[in-house]
């Protein structure tokens, strides 16, 4: 069981937002994760401030990497909320080009910490709307595989597509530089059964997300909301998923972010053994 825990849940909130880089308290996480046994921590990333998030200079990638070694935390991936605020895609000229750049920039921060998988989200603001966005998105992604591939990084999309859709959209990358994140979550309250997404492109999945949320609602608390938690688990280890289960939980309503997320660690814990 490899656990960890989207950078953040274990910070106040910040502006009602559920999720946020933590500004204020990113190097308290590394100390608060490791006392609780979480070592996998998956990094944030806004576009607001972008060049000045810590993973994006040598003196915040150094602190980083004091602090990874000091806590026994791997960052194994990245969770681009940047991508969802300001895509790329739908966009033009220079601002395109611009957005293109950060992209390459954040690839070689992530190299430089080892950073392996980039979670690049085409839900909400970054959902794909027309065959346009989708033609420009394909083309500008695979025109990077060889950056991918020399940077040991690869790009793995969150999306709101259907089974069979998303698996047509995946086939566009057929290179191992491309994946699929899943998010438990999301796909209950799209109201997709799990056994047809696992079905169609569970050989792409290469991280997990793990939340609950109510159909075509919000985000609840583990158990409250309309995914099957256990069974969705038991489907991944049957297709022989290995990678990690990220808690991308609900947020605690007062400021126990600590004991809620151990709570959510602990109930992740035994779903793997129902």
């Amino acid at each position: 069981m490899k656990i960890g825990f989207i950078q953040g849940r274990l910070s106040p909130i910040i502006d009602g937002k559920i999720q946020a880089f933590p500004w204020d308290f990113w190097e308290d996480e590394f100390a608060l994760a490791c006392k609780i046994k979480l070592n996998i921590m998956e990094w944030t990333l806004d576009q607001g401030k972008l060049n000045f998030n810590p993973l994006m200079n040598c003196e915040g990638q150094n602190k980083i990497k004091t602090l990874c070694n000091n806590y026994n935390i791997k960052i194994p991936s990245l969770t681009g909320d940047c991508f969802m605020q300001f895509p790329f895609f739908k966009f033009s000229g220079k601002q395109k080009s611009s957005l293109l750049s950060d992209l390459k920039n954040i690839i070689k921060s992530c190299f430089k910490l080892d950073i392996s998988l980039i979670v690049f989200p085409l839900v909400d603001n970054s959902s794909i709307k027309n065959s346009n966005q989708k033609s420009i998105l394909i083309s500008e992604l695979i025109k990077l595989e060889g950056f991918l591939e020399q940077h040991n990084v690869k790009i793995i999309f969150e999306s709101d597509l259907n089974p069979n859709n998303l698996r047509k959209f995946i086939n566009n990358f057929p290179s191992k530089n491309f994946g699929i994140n899943y998010d438990i979550g999301n796909s209950a309250s799209l109201g997709f059964d799990y056994r047809d997404e696992l079905n169609s492109y569970g050989d792409r999945i290469l991280n997990v997300h793990v939340k609950d949320r109510l159909l075509n609602g919000e985000t609840v608390p583990l158990g409250l909301g309309n995914a099957n938690i256990p069974g969705v688990i038991k489907a991944l280890q049957k297709i022989n998923y290995n990678g990690n289960y990220i808690l991308q939980t609900a947020r605690s309503k007062n400021e126990n972010h600590v004991g809620i997320l151990s709570k959510y660690r602990d109930q992740l814990k035994e779903a793997f053994l129902n």
